[in-house]
């Protein structure tokens, strides 16, 4: 039975946020609410598989969303140099998680077909629809898909023993969650299905979503995935540094053993 090592790696925040950013429905929208922004890295033995990548300096620049550590530098105290990662899960191309593509030119990517049709179809004629995506984002992962680098799904998927995809939907149109079996049980890396704890825990949407339906039905599609609800782990939620205990740097938290601290529920 393979048993894969979990670490959530953060390379931004952004606290200039309050809570009406984080729930279409809340009774104190005006409250402080930040965010961290991660990647996160699977690894069992001599075998890595990055999931997402952050986005980059120029990005920063052009949203005006400063980054505090490049991605690239952010791994190095996991040992990992970007030209080697080979295997790259992608849950969805917000640039947020796929602005860093082009950082790793040796990765398959690993992605929903319905995340690259979503993103360069119709809907993105909408200025809301299309604002969280980068062009040039979108643009490298098709370059990778005409040098056979990109390998689709069409819902639930396994990608190695103990390493699998679930669409999840809602906030984009083919975001996918990652389900990992370790030593605490099976693991689920929500990603942008629960950007928060409360979002899933309390039921509260997040606001940028194409399909509130689907990202309502996500919620308990996550519940369903892990072994115990307090092995969810949301996308953007500051809790899990506190959640969770030191790794191999300051920024970066060991989620394969479970929480040792309360996860709000």
């Amino acid at each position: 039975m393979s048993l894969w090592e979990v670490h959530a790696v953060k390379y931004a925040d952004r606290n200039s946020r309050t809570r009406r950013d984080s729930f279409i429905f809340d009774d104190n929208h005006d409250a402080p609410h930040a965010m961290d922004y991660f990647m996160w890295v699977l690894r069992r033995d001599d075998e890595v598989i990055l999931v997402d990548t952050g986005y980059d300096t120029a990005e920063a620049t052009a949203r005006d969303r400063p980054i505090r550590t490049e991605p690239g530098a952010a791994l190095v105290p996991l040992g990992i140099r970007p030209e080697d990662v080979t295997e790259l899960i992608v849950t969805h191309l917000h640039y947020d998680h796929a602005g860093g593509l082009h950082l790793f030119p040796n990765a398959q990517l690993h992605l929903q077909a319905a995340e690259m049709a979503y993103a360069t179809g119709p809907c993105m004629c909408h200025d809301t629809l299309r604002m969280p995506y980068t062009a040039g984002h979108i643009c490298e992962a098709v370059t990778r898909l005409y040098s056979g680098k990109v390998t689709f799904y069409d819902g639930d998927a396994e990608i190695r023993d103990g390493v699998s995809v679930h669409c999840i939907g809602g906030h984009s149109r083919g975001l996918q969650a990652v389900r990992v079996r370790t030593s605490a049980g099976w693991l689920v890396l929500a990603s942008d299905a629960a950007h928060y704890y409360e979002n899933v825990f309390s039921r509260k949407p997040f606001p940028i979503v194409v399909d509130l339906q689907n990202m309502l039905d996500g919620f308990d599609r996550l519940e369903a995935l892990a072994s115990s609800p307090d092995l969810i782990v949301p996308g953007h939620d500051p809790l899990v540094r506190k959640i969770y205990p030191a790794g191999a740097a300051e920024h970066i938290r060991r989620l394969d053993h479970g929480p040792v601290g309360k996860v709000p529920r």
